[in-house]
């Protein structure tokens, strides 16, 4: 098998290139990353020298790929299926990668300033830092709110990149800063996408790993 995945099922970056391979059944050999063993730590520093998940590498082509839009990039350049997760319409195509950088930058990033709050020693957290990011995040759920009040998906009416990066995005997004009834339009458009199988599967297979979320609540 040429591509193997490396990644840890609780990572929310590592879940949209795992959708992206679940959407097209793109097979791949997976291998989990524990940051605290030794062992697997100095394994993944060699393929990643970051440290940084996830990362793709293809001995085929003999190429090793770092961050979850490239890899989905590559993944349809090189091993594309019957989805088309980047359109091959260059004007489409920026669209999504433009839904992509804004569920990156302003629901994943400001969520995981949340998150990484929750795991500092009491004596060093940084509630106004938090307060900007929950500030951030409803901010951004209006953006989507507007976007999604007649689309089914991110960019129209395919699933493409974009709702890979939505999916793990809006669902840890909305365990730290929920929805509530504020926004229907978002709530409906999550609740499609964890209908859909591809992210149906990267949630059951996370599932597991869920009681080391520090905001865990089912």
């Amino acid at each position: 098998m040429s591509l193997t995945f490396h990644f840890h099922p609780l990572a929310s970056f590592c879940w949209k290139p795992l959708i992206a391979f679940y959407e097209n059944d793109t097979p791949f050999n997976p291998v989990i990353v524990d940051l605290g063993d030794q062992a697997s730590r100095a394994a993944f520093l060699k393929v990643s020298p970051t440290g940084k998940m996830p990362a793709l590498r293809d001995d085929a082509r003999e190429r090793t790929l770092l961050e979850s839009t490239i890899i989905i990039e590559y993944l349809a350049a090189h091993y594309p299926g019957p989805v088309t997760l980047v359109p091959t319409d260059i004007d489409l195509a920026l669209q999504v990668r433009q839904a992509d950088r804004f569920y990156d930058f302003y629901v994943q990033h400001p969520m995981q300033k949340i998150v990484g709050d929750r795991l500092r020693p009491k004596d060093q957290t940084d509630p106004f830092g938090v307060e900007e990011a929950r500030v951030q995040l409803r901010n951004s759920y209006a953006i989507v709110e507007e976007e999604m009040a007649e689309r089914t998906w991110a960019v129209g009416e395919s699933f493409t990149m974009a709702d890979c990066a939505a999916s793990p995005a809006l669902f840890y997004a909305n365990k730290v800063e929920p929805f509530g009834e504020k926004f229907p339009a978002v709530k409906r458009y999550h609740d499609r996408l964890l209908a859909r199988p591809s992210f149906a599967r990267v949630v059951e297979e996370a599932e597991p790993y869920f009681k080391f979320f520090p905001y865990n609540n089912g």
